[in-house]
């Protein structure tokens, strides 16, 4: 990606001038891509610094049309998850939801290293069973919502849920242990900063040893 600058030379869109033409035929072809560019973009104008994201994601799934809505949370955010769906349901929506922990499949059934159950590497007690983004996503699908949320899925399950989903899917609360689920926070406080700072340290400690 290039940086701004006023000559435009490194403007990626000049660089790949075959994409822009690309994105074009999306915007004009892809009756999704346009309504829901469209929708967006209207969301954003009309709630602009008032909304919070839970009100930007109710007027998105009402413009797109969307009544059943799909909530895919972290067992540590029932609470969350079962107030977002009593606000979702207040406004119309039929609501379905899916636990991470259904089905309780243990780690090591699914190639976990055993060293990694159980208790976490900084000393917290974890669990024996894994979080199931598998689960979530096909329970979704057979309830054929037609958006899904996600509520505090750890990442990478995240990613697998989004990979499975017939559904599109967008995030409400994005897990952060560290900072109240507020990933942002690494980038604006001095814990942030430090923390970053002694990671890398580590890091270059760690390949100056091999």
């Amino acid at each position: 990606m290039g940086n701004p600058n006023t000559g435009k030379e490194n403007c990626p869109m000049i660089v790949n001038s075959e994409i822009e033409q690309e994105v074009m035929k999306l915007y004009k072809t892809d009756e999704f891509v346009k309504k829901s560019t469209s929708v967006a973009s209207i969301v954003e104008a009309q709630g602009y610094i008032h909304w919070p994201r839970l009100k930007d994601t109710i007027e998105y799934a009402k413009g797109m049309g969307f009544k059943r809505l799909g909530l895919a949370f972290c067992v540590g955010l029932r609470k969350e998850a079962s107030k977002t769906a009593e606000i979702l349901t207040k406004y119309g929506f039929e609501v379905c939801s899916a636990c991470c922990k259904t089905e309780s499949i243990k780690k090591t059934d699914v190639d976990v290293p055993k060293e990694f159950t159980m208790i976490s590497k900084t000393g917290y007690p974890i669990g024996i069973m894994t979080c199931n983004p598998v689960a979530q996503a096909l329970l979704l699908n057979k309830a054929k919502t037609d958006l899904n949320i996600i509520i505090g899925l750890c990442v990478g399950h995240d990613v697998t849920f989004t990979h499975l989903s017939k559904a599109p899917v967008t995030t409400f609360i994005a897990k952060d242990r560290s900072n109240p689920h507020n990933p942002a926070a690494v980038l604006y406080t001095h814990y942030g900063e430090s923390f970053i700072s002694r990671d890398l340290k580590m890091l270059q400690k760690e390949k100056k040893r091999i």
